[in-house]
Order: structure tokens, then C-alpha cells, then sequence
């Protein structure tokens, strides 16, 4: 399988810096080519968001020069992932927060990491930037840990509700500035001629889905360069309607 990646980010319309943290790379490895790719989203209600995402962006770089390489002497387990993307999370969860509590301000970020490999994909999640698999329908992985999310699932409240409601961007837990933070997983089989989509919140409010199925479905995305025009577009749709925050897709597609 051969990978075609794309990466946009925005400081939007309002903020003066941007909080959003990427990185995508395609790598060779003894198991064939892999994809990594990280987005964070730092907590624009918080002080020094931009520092807890370009933290955790380079924890998990470390992971993918210094471990992951050794995982692909033999086949990769999904326990050892979880288990290792886990640990990064929660140190970087206690460092971020203690770096707060010297500075007296709080920091935090969400986070979504994918590693593709030729066979499987491995994601994770915490707060609400989202993984979406892009095939003949687009599909969201990821679940939010968002307050408006959790009443939907409990009934409390209808997903047009959520929507709109004012508190649809309050997070149940984020890394840096929860006491504990507890990842979800979330492991599948990758597909060939298909699109998997990291995206920070800010990219996804102010477009609607048939909208980034149009640009971002795989017939549509034959190469980088239309990749990243296709990502810009959407991210200027989000400026013109007046979206307020950050901006970052990440794309990968697979061939």
C-alpha cells in the first residue's frame, strides 16, 4: 500500500496565535511504509495553549524515532500500542500540569494520533479534535469527550441540539489540565483507496459533511497537490462563515 499525505493549519480569523500542533510523515519501516500523524488543538480559553500541543506533538515524535522502529521487528500487537501511547499520555498529562502549577496559569490540549500501517490502524483520542475514514461514506472513529456529546449518548439531548448548544466545546477531560486523563482507542483494518482525516474542531463547525465528503472523498484526492488545495479551501469556507477558531486538517491517502 502507498500513502499520499497533505497537512493545513490556520490561525483562523480571531486568535492572535495559533494553538493547533501537527505533524504527519510518511515512514519506511522493516513491516513496509506506515503513516504517522498527530493533531492537537491547545485550549484557547487557556493560557500557553500553543506550549501543551507542540509538547505532546513532540512526545509522540519521539515514540515514532525511538520505539516504534523496534516494535516493527516483529508483528505490532494492539496492546502494545495502547499501552505505550497510553504511558506517553499520562506523562505528559502530569508534566504539562506541573509546568502549569509552577507558572500558576493552566494549559492543556486535546489530542489525536493515527499510525497506519500496511495492514491496520491504530488511533487515539482525547478531548474532541476528531479521526474520520473516508471511503464511499465519511465516517467519524474518534468519539468526543465533550460535555455535549456525553448527553447525547445518555439522551439528554438530540445531536442537532448539541450543535448549537453553547457548552458543545466544553471537554471532559483534556492532557495537561485534568487530574487524569484516560484515552480512548480505537483499532480497524486500513483501506485501500481510501482517506483518513485528522481535524481540530475548528475545522468542523462551520462546514457541513457532505461538504468535506465533496473534497476530501478519494475519487476527489488523486494527488498532493490537490490534497492541499482541497484542505485549503475548506479552511478558507470555515473563514468566510466567520469561524472564530484555529484551523488544521491532516490528510492521508492510501493507494
Amino acid at each position: 500500500m502507498e500513502f499520499l499525505i497533505s497537512a493545513n493549519t490556520d490561525i483562523g480569523n480571531v486568535k492572535d496565535t495559533n494553538q493547533d500542533g501537527l505533524s504527519v510523515k510518511v515512514l519506511n519501516t522493516q513491516q513496509g511504509k506506515m503513516v504517522f500523524a498527530i493533531l492537537c488543538d491547545g485550549m484557547g480559553g487557556l493560557a500557553k495553549g500553543e506550549v501543551a500541543s507542540t509538547t505532546v506533538v513532540s512526545a509522540f515524535n519521539d515514540w515514532v524515532y525511538n520505539e516504534l522502529p523496534a516494535l516493527c521487528s516483529a508483528p505490532i500487537e494492539d496492546a502494545t500500542i495502547r499501552s505505550q501511547w497510553e504511558s506517553i499520555v499520562v506523562k505528559q498529562n502530569s508534566t504539562i500540569g506541573a509546568y502549569g502549577a509552577s507558572q500558576g496559569i493552566r494549559l492543556g490540549t486535546t489530542v489525536v494520533v493515527m499510525l497506519l500501517t500496511q495492514t491496520r490502524y491504530y488511533i487515539l483520542n482525547v478531548g474532541d479534535s476528531r479521526a474520520y475514514e473516508i471511503s464511499d461514506t465519511l465516517h467519524q472513529v474518534t468519539e468526543d469527550q465533550t460535555f455535549v456529546a456525553r448527553e447525547v449518548q445518555l439522551g439528554r439531548m438530540t445531536a442537532e441540539e448539541a450543535k448549537v448548544d453553547p457548552r458543545r466545546s466544553v471537554l471532559l477531560q483534556c492532557v495537561g489540565a485534568s487530574d487524569e486523563v484516560y484515552p480512548d482507542m480505537f483499532f480497524g483494518d486500513v483501506k485501500s483507496d481510501a482517506v483518513y482525516m485528522l481535524c481540530s474542531d475548528g475545522f468542523r463547525h462551520e462546514i457541513t459533511p457532505d461538504e468535506i465528503y465533496e473534497k476530501f472523498q478519494p475519487a476527489a484526492l488523486t494527488d498532493s497537490a490537490t490534497m492541499e488545495n482541497n484542505g485549503r479551501f475548506l479552511i478558507d469556507l470555515n473563514k468566510q462563515r466567520e469561524e472564530r477558531d484555529n484551523i488544521s486538517v491532516v490528510l492521508v491517502r492510501t493507494y
